[in-house]
């Protein structure tokens, strides 16, 4: 009998996180192998407790993140750690460029990552000593940018990055309306850290001062300032708002950390080269007669699971390796670990709650305070065995907002012994790992929709449909059959902006960091009520907010009618496919071979495009490139495989055009054909766009697909998502704060 729920569990297994050699061929195999390895290297240094890790493991109870799961004991040079957030942007042209040397090191080995750009001067502010005005923290974003889209980051994932600025740096109205270009800047998530003044200002409708090195540059009305943060949000769905008064405020470690930045979904405020592990506690398999007049969450259970799952993430910071030194010093200094649950939308089904009823937020709040109680005594319990965090210091640790209205009994066994994590609870981002678990609801967000179709193209060329139902909905089937779902069954589409807050704002009052959460809206909300949502967060205690409105800049999320049980499928008009495994090679393919001169090049580089015929379209199947020059021999073989394994694997891969084409050459270009082409990879990947023109898979440069997936519209009345870049599937929804496939759990930002 399978451990996995769903095929598509079994296939998320298998492709994201099944340790594989080197050509594929599998090292576990099976899923217990997976849970095996991860529990062994954890008890690496205390093995009595393996046994123990692998029960919490076991049939997806405890899922630690993608990171963890996909590294652990695999002997592989990569970070287990999953946010990051980079050391303090000097105001300096060699600070700036050092922090991104850094940056790419990070991302390299996997991490997202953030960065506070308000340290950097305005646009037109003096260069001192070079007669010379500053470009501001925009420009240079856009270096980041550049560089964030030639890193793949480990796990054939690329990275993800979180820029903020404060609320009165001169240039934030510029930093609000950068996403307005839809070219700009797509490798940031974008957030405005807020003040308690500003917010003050607002409510007063004061002025307000845009402030750099204590100089006014100018004056703005401060609800005219909110209001264009708003608007932008409205349109564009970013900037997100961070509360950051209320994030130092509340911090465990305000004594001696100041903290300006979040990692790239926002549930991890960190300081400088701050970095915190993940893990999910899945309440979805806790809940003790599902749907029955006995329905409750396993407290017992979940106490034991809380407290295994603690030590295991502890082990975490002394098994895992870090991209730079300054990471692990950070790390091993406070051992900060973010412990959170999925699946909380399927557990409140199960015992009969509507999410977002005052009982449901009651249900909430109750289960996250049994978990940060017992995540702290467990903490605590590994100070008296382990030593304290070496930055411990109790009377300022437990003066902080969190530890105010922490139980007395945990605040003096802390006073009494220490506590060994100085910060123990967050609600990640768990699109993957929930898909992983059985497609269970994702961290705190609501059921998405109660069931999909997901399609497979074979290897003989056949599709096959997969249904891909929701796993509280899946029980309720396999215990009801066909009778109606109840009332009490709500999802995104159907569920009050409000509803999303007040769940929100009672899971946070025991998260000691934050919370990832999309607040979806409808697309015809007023703007004065979208306004009034940011404001409620704020009022309610929120640390931040992220909401999603379906709009022509970032595509339209499924809608589900509340009597609906589907969501409704999508035909791929372009044969925008996803494919389990690559399809065979015929004997023989046609072609066509393009030969490229790079001036100042002693011999010519030549690229072949062979293409494949799937039902009458084609489209591109393989790359070879060759030349004479064997400097180039090893760079050329990497890319022929490489890219030739992508195209094997289906969907729309026009993407790789716009990656090489990105890719700039810090020792110069070259003018081709009258344009200045940036590097010898950026000329190649404008050869492979003019030959996926020439054969009708581009419609023109830089054009995407011939036949564009998101132009089919299949239910008329019905929003749906775009299609996944990896997949090809209609299964694109924003998701905690990321876009995220439902069909195959690709995410920008994981």
């Amino acid at each position: 009998m399978s451990r996995f729920a769903a095929p598509i569990a079994k296939s998320i297994w298998d492709m994201k996180y099944r340790f594989k050699q080197a050509d594929g061929t599998p090292i576990d195999k099976t899923v217990e192998d997976s849970w095996r390895r991860i529990a062994r290297a954890l008890a690496e240094r205390e093995p009595e407790h393996e046994d123990a890790f692998y029960e919490a493991l076991e049939d997806f109870k405890y899922l630690p993140a993608g990171r963890i799961t996909a590294g652990a004991g695999t002997g592989r040079s990569v970070t287990l750690f999953n946010c990051f957030v980079m050391g303090t942007i000097p105001d300096s042209m060699s600070g700036i460029f050092e922090q991104l040397r850094e940056a790419a090191l990070t991302m390299q080995q996997g991490g997202g990552i953030g960065y506070d750009f308000s340290t950097i001067r305005p646009k037109g502010a003096d260069v001192k000593g070079v007669a010379a005005d500053a470009s501001g923290p925009l420009s240079f974003m856009d270096v980041w940018d550049a560089m964030c889209r030639t890193i793949m980051s480990a796990g054939s994932r690329r990275g993800a990055m979180m820029a903020t600025m404060r609320c009165d740096h001169p240039d934030i109205e510029a930093f609000i309306s950068a996403k307005s270009d839809a070219a700009r800047l797509r490798m940031f998530n974008m957030s405005v850290l807020v003040t308690d003044a500003f917010m003050a200002a607002v409510e007063a409708d004061e002025s307000w001062d845009l402030v750099f090195d204590g100089v006014v540059y100018h004056t703005v009305e401060a609800r005219d300032l909110w209001n264009r943060i708003m608007r932008a949000t409205y349109d564009y769905a970013e900037p997100g708002v961070i509360f950051i008064d209320r994030i130092n405020a509340m911090n465990n470690l305000a004594y001696c950390e100041t903290i300006s930045a979040t990692n790239p979904c926002g549930e991890q405020p960190l300081p400088p080269y701050g970095a915190c592990l993940l893990g999910s506690v899945n309440l979805a398999r806790l809940v003790a007669d599902p749907f029955g007049e006995a329905a409750a969450l396993d407290e017992a259970v979940l106490a034991r699971l809380v407290r295994t799952a603690v030590r295991m993430m502890d082990n975490v910071v002394d098994e895992s390796r870090f991209p730079l030194e300054a990471q692990r010093q950070e790390a091993q200094a406070k051992r900060r670990i973010g412990l959170g649950v999925t699946g909380l939308a399927d557990a409140l089904l199960m015992v009969g709650l509507r999410y977002g009823s005052d009982a449901a937020a009651a249900q909430t709040e109750e289960w996250m305070h049994q978990i940060a109680r017992e995540a702290y005594l467990a903490s605590v319990e590994l100070a008296k065995e382990k030593g304290p965090f070496p930055l411990f210091e109790a009377d300022a640790y437990l003066a902080s907002g969190t530890l105010a209205h922490m139980d007395e009994d945990v605040r003096e066994a802390i006073r009494a012994h220490g506590i060994r994590n100085a910060l123990l609870t967050s609600i990640a981002p768990t699109g993957t790992i929930s898909l992983y678990a059985g497609n269970v609801s994702s961290g705190i967000e609501p059921v998405f929709a109660y069931s999909y179709t997901r399609k497979v193209l074979q290897k003989d060329g056949s599709r096959t449909e997969e249904e891909v139902v929701d796993y509280a909905v899946q029980l309720w089937r396999d215990k009801f059959g066909d009778a109606p779902l109840p009332d009490y069954f709500v999802n995104a589409q159907t569920l009050a902006p409000s509803d999303h807050v007040k769940m929100q704002a009672a899971a946070q009052k025991w998260v000691d960091s934050s919370i990832s959460k999309t607040i979806n809206v409808p697309e015809d909300i007023s703007f004065e009520a979208f306004k009034s949502v940011y404001l409620e967060a704020y009022a309610t205690g929120c640390k931040g907010c992220t909401t999603y409105r379906p709009n022509d800049v970032t595509g339209s999320v499924l809608s589900v009618s509340e009597q609906s049980e589907t969501v409704p499928e999508a035909e791929t008009g372009a044969e925008v496919i996803y494919m389990s495994e690559p399809l065979d090679r015929p004997s023989e393919l046609d072609g066509a071979t393009y030969k490229l001169k790079w001036p100042e090049s002693e011999h010519a580089i030549y690229i072949t495009v062979n293409d494949l015929v799937v039902n009458g379209h084609r489209r591109p199947f393989e790359v070879f490139i060759n030349s004479k020059n064997m400097e180039h021999y090893a760079w050329t073989v990497a890319l022929t495989r490489m890219i030739s394994a992508v195209f094997r694997r289906g969907g729309d891969v026009s993407f790789v055009v716009e990656e090489l084409k990105a890719v700039f050459d810090p020792r110069g270009g070259a003018w081709m054909g009258g344009k200045y082409v940036p590097s010898i990879l950026a000329a190649i990947g404008g050869v492979i766009e003019r030959h996926m023109i020439a054969i009708g898979f581009l419609e023109g440069e830089g054009m995407g697909l011939k036949s564009d997936p998101k132009a089919e519209v299949v239910n008329l009345g019905q929003r749906r998502g775009p299609a996944c870049p990896r997949c090809g599937q209609y299964e694109m929804r924003m998701v905690e704060g990321c876009m995220t496939c439902g069909a195959c759990g690709h995410s920008k930002c994981g």
